[in-house]
């Protein structure tokens, strides 16, 4: 299997995508979430690398963050707000949250102008974001305009190599290099709500479709190289190894730590505490003190990709498989009358066989961004499946819904064009 952050990715079996790029099931640990999202208790967010730090976060209510973004290429839709709800999500949970317009991505992988992109990025993805209700604390960005991502994309670029980003990516020969930068410049957006300017290191999540994969795996490795040390649990005792040689930090680390220790000049070993937490926040904050950066390895969320409304993946592309958000509900409402289902080709089929709500693509409507309550939505299964619903009634449900949804994002997007300047930005 290949994930391609900008080509086109059909994921069939999610569960490979756990033996082979060792993603994480987040069924495992959706249990100690005490309000999960609902793409979270339906399991549209299907996996995660590292995610277990932000729940410690969330639990001892420390600093944590939430990041994502988009490359302004066309209109937003269904999903790209499945990002969005999930960053707004975390941020009331506590995260301070960072957004990006990816331009520089856009310039150099699709050639849109930097003019152009201002106008896709502000009109179709900023308000949008703000109407589904990104919180004024949050901070929104053009990556072209944050001295900050591209001054830390030069420092990462210290620990990538071409050979590197050609195992990753896939790469061909005629590559050029501003496209290679731009997959720096989203490692810097992923690493910069750490940087000493939003108070340092902090755990942060990433929520992404599996396509975006290979940025994440990228900027952890990265995140892992910047750091001055490595923490290593072994069999009675747990090691402290420098990455980059430093006896007054390493002296230091030694100094603060509780239990039997053995300075070596490349390494510490530390006997009679097995407190990786408190052992970790010391050699971090050691790290610091001594000019390093700290970082923690970001994590990430996965979420399943929607079916396009014609039958396929959801693709800009082909208009008739999405819905935009900036569409008019007559529009979007054309487009469910006409979308695939999971029904039978006759009435009385679907009463004798009953329908196939799992191949739906209205019944997704319904599951990813229509219906809050889970006992309608499986009620609506159920029957669908025993054949006591027809397609008809869940075609007219979700118009309804969806109609009365983006009647009201849109009016909150007239609303959004005047708290621009709380974020710094202007159409």
């Amino acid at each position: 299997m290949k994930l391609d952050p900008w080509g086109a990715v059909d994921i069939t079996d999610y569960s490979k995508l756990f033996d082979e790029f060792g993603i994480a099931p987040f069924e495992t640990i959706i249990s100690e979430i005490s309000n999960p999202h609902l793409y979270m208790r339906r399991q549209i967010i299907f996996g995660h690398r590292g995610y277990q730090t932000i729940l410690e976060a969330m639990r001892n209510k420390t600093p944590f963050a939430v990041m994502s973004g988009f490359m302004p290429s066309g209109r937003i839709h269904l999903g790209h707000k499945m990002v969005m709800d999930e960053m707004i999500w975390h941020q009331q949970m506590g995260a301070h949250a960072f957004f990006a317009v990816a331009d520089m991505e856009a310039y150099s992988v699709r050639n849109i102008s930097w003019k152009k992109c201002v106008e896709i990025g502000i009109n179709e993805y900023v308000l949008s974001l703000i109407a589904l209700g990104f919180e004024s604390n949050g901070r929104i960005y053009f990556q072209s305009k944050n001295p900050l991502v591209k001054d830390l994309a030069f420092e990462l670029g210290m620990k990538t190599n071409l050979s590197e980003m050609g195992a990753i990516y896939g790469f061909p020969g005629e590559t050029h290099v501003s496209h290679m930068l731009s997959t720096l410049i989203q490692s810097a957006d992923i690493l910069q709500p750490q940087l000493a300017e939003y108070s340092g290191p902090k755990p942060v999540v990433i929520p992404v479709g599996a396509d975006q994969d290979p940025h994440i795996r990228l900027t952890r490795d990265i995140a892992s190289r910047m750091r001055m040390f490595k923490v290593e649990p072994r069999e009675c005792y747990i090691s402290v190894r420098a990455r980059a040689a430093n006896k007054a930090a390493m002296r230091a680390i030694a100094d603060r730590m509780e239990g039997k220790t053995r300075l070596y000049a490349e390494h510490l070993d530390i006997y009679d505490n097995d407190d990786m937490t408190v052992i970790e926040s010391i050699v971090r904050e050691v790290e610091i003190e001594h000019g390093g950066c700290g970082f923690y390895q970001p994590a990430s969320t996965y979420h399943r990709f929607m079916s396009g409304l014609t039958g396929g993946k959801m693709s800009s592309s082909n208009p008739n498989s999405i819905i935009a958000l900036t569409e008019s509900p007559d529009v979007a409402a054309a487009k469910i009358k006409k979308a695939k289902t999971g029904g039978r080709i006759t009435l009385a089929e679907q009463r004798r066989f009953g329908g196939e709500p799992q191949k739906c693509t209205v019944y997704e409507l319904l599951m990813f961004h229509l219906l809050e309550d889970d006992e309608q939505l499986a009620e609506i299964f159920e029957k669908c499946r025993d054949g006591g619903r027809t397609c008809g009634k869940c075609k007219a449900l979700a118009v309804e819904l969806m109609s009365s949804f983006l009647k009201e994002h849109q009016e909150k997007r007239e609303l959004a064009k005047e708290r621009l300047d709380e974020f710094g930005l202007k159409i």
